[in-house]
């Protein structure tokens, strides 16, 4: 009996396992600190590789102290620690290497954990932790990380292929409409697809694993996605006729400030949770520049450009007469016989007068700078986001995952960008970021600001996405008491 009352007075303790991906790392953590908030007991189960890095170039300790219920545990993902883990080696290796590995010990630790695990959210794409869930009688809700408009796309690519439409037939066929993804008929083109739809085999495994991963989501207990019902309603209302239970609670970096900032005050200071070092001295720079005259260029945690590619994009912004911010990480420039190690110094000695280069930027404090007056960007969805919320505009140069999905929205639904997938041409480059930055400047400016007010609502009290979080939060406590009992 007196165990009994102990359980149930104790708080819920939920395991947090994402992907062991940069991106997907930053708004699960984001999450687990919004329920550390909560009052609930937070496990973050990370890999070894990406727990040695948060704890490299962010202050843990701190974030202990901040949220006494929160620790962090590691797992293997299965790679070597001298692996390289760029582009999408996580496809190439997730069934063979990794999904084994890591099965095992997301077993074990829920086995040996005390106080036992009463939830798993688990990263949408690791499917196989709904099987050691269900195994262990443990309620489950899968978090996707991805944009909702990408997950549908994912969800729908059977259809796609069973309709004919898939494969495409050469690039004269990329601008042909995808009719069968309901809510996106009127403007998803071919080219607008993740990128492993553009190969003539329609079996090929990386397809048919994203395929399976983001079908046995919906078996789950629920859905969490970092989206707002103000942003992608329409397409929510169609993965409810899947999945009933969604909790759309995005922006969740926007929502964390929201709830930070009323408990702690303005000046709180947040973690930035990157796996790279920040150089913050860009913003000293930036601080000398006139309001709205930058523009930030990044292209993420996992893309790699080709040296030709980085002096196109280069010579583009150079020529547009725009002042720019660019970030190249370390061993991201891919050349012969370490042609891309020495380009980088190259352009920051001919970009003195223009340009400021750092190999890692605060990205969050960098779009919220009231110098930055536009955002060259790879679009995933976490940057995605930031730029909403700052209001923004974007040039979008995707490369793969939902990328391609996310900039078609982010110009075609949205409009608060251009959207330069498939091309990286110095001309096109300057045109846009002229587009963006003088041409027709107030036009994007004004559509990214409207947006950026509905979408930092959504994350205020009585807003949609702070509501959402209140549910999901209520619902984790009704499902921890329902497994106490157990």
């Amino acid at each position: 009996m007196e165990q009994d009352r102990s359980s149930q007075s104790r708080p819920p303790h939920v395991l947090v396992f994402p992907l062991p991906l940069q991106g997907h790392i930053n708004s699960m953590i984001k999450l687990a600190e919004l329920l550390a908030i909560a009052g609930f007991k937070l496990t973050f189960l990370n890999s070894h590789h990406n727990h040695e890095r948060l704890v490299k170039f962010n202050n843990i300790a701190a974030h202990s102290e901040r949220y006494p219920g929160f620790q962090f545990k590691t797992i293997t993902d299965g790679l070597p620690l001298n692996h390289p883990r760029s582009g999408s080696w996580f496809l190439d290796m997730f069934e063979d290497t990794m999904e084994l590995k890591m099965k095992e010990s997301l077993r074990e630790v829920l086995v040996n954990s005390s106080p036992p695990v009463d939830c798993i959210i688990g990263d949408g794409f690791l499917g196989f932790a709904l099987d050691v869930a269900k195994e262990l009688g443990i309620p489950i809700i899968f978090f996707r990380t991805s944009s909702p408009c990408c997950f549908w796309v994912y969800h729908s690519i059977p259809d796609i292929i069973q309709a004919g439409e898939l494969p495409i037939n050469g690039s004269e066929d990329m601008d042909r409409l995808i009719t069968t993804v309901p809510g996106m008929e009127t403007y998803l083109r071919c080219r607008d697809l993740p990128t492993f739809c553009r190969k003539l085999d329609i079996e090929d495994s990386s397809m048919k694993l994203v395929v399976k991963q983001t079908r046995k989501s919906l078996q789950a207990d629920a859905l969490i996605l970092n989206t707002a019902e103000e942003l992608d309603g329409p397409i929510l209302s169609q993965i409810r006729t899947k999945c009933p239970r969604v909790y759309a609670v995005g922006p969740l970096h926007a929502q964390l400030n929201t709830r930070l900032n009323a408990k702690h005050g303005e000046s709180y200071d947040h973690f930035s949770n990157t796996l790279w070092e920040v150089d913050k001295s860009c913003i000293f720079w930036l601080n000398k520049q006139p309001n709205r005259s930058v523009i930030y260029v990044s292209f993420g945690s996992i893309t790699s450009t080709s040296r030709e590619q980085l002096v196109e994009l280069w010579y583009g912004l150079l020529n547009s007469k725009t002042k720019f911010l660019l970030v190249v990480r370390p061993n991201s420039v891919i050349g012969k016989d370490g042609e891309g190690e020495d380009v980088e110094m190259e352009l920051m000695e001919k970009s003195k007068d223009r340009g400021y280069i750092v190999n890692w930027a605060p990205q969050e404090a960098v779009l919220n700078h009231p110098a930055i007056g536009g955002f060259f960007t790879h679009n995933g969805w976490n940057s995605t986001l930031e730029s909403i919320v700052a209001g923004v505009p974007m040039i979008c140069w995707p490369q793969f995952a939902d990328q391609h999905v996310n900039s078609r929205v982010v110009s075609e639904v949205w409009k608060i960008g251009l959207d330069m997938k498939d091309v990286c041409d110095s001309k096109i480059v300057e045109k846009m970021v002229n587009d963006v930055m003088v041409d027709r400047k107030e036009e994007f400016a004004k559509s990214a600001s409207e947006m950026a007010k509905v979408t930092n609502q959504c994350v205020n009290v009585g807003g949609s996405s702070y509501s959402n979080l209140d549910c999901l939060i209520e619902d984790i406590r009704i499902m921890s008491l329902k497994t106490h009992k157990k």
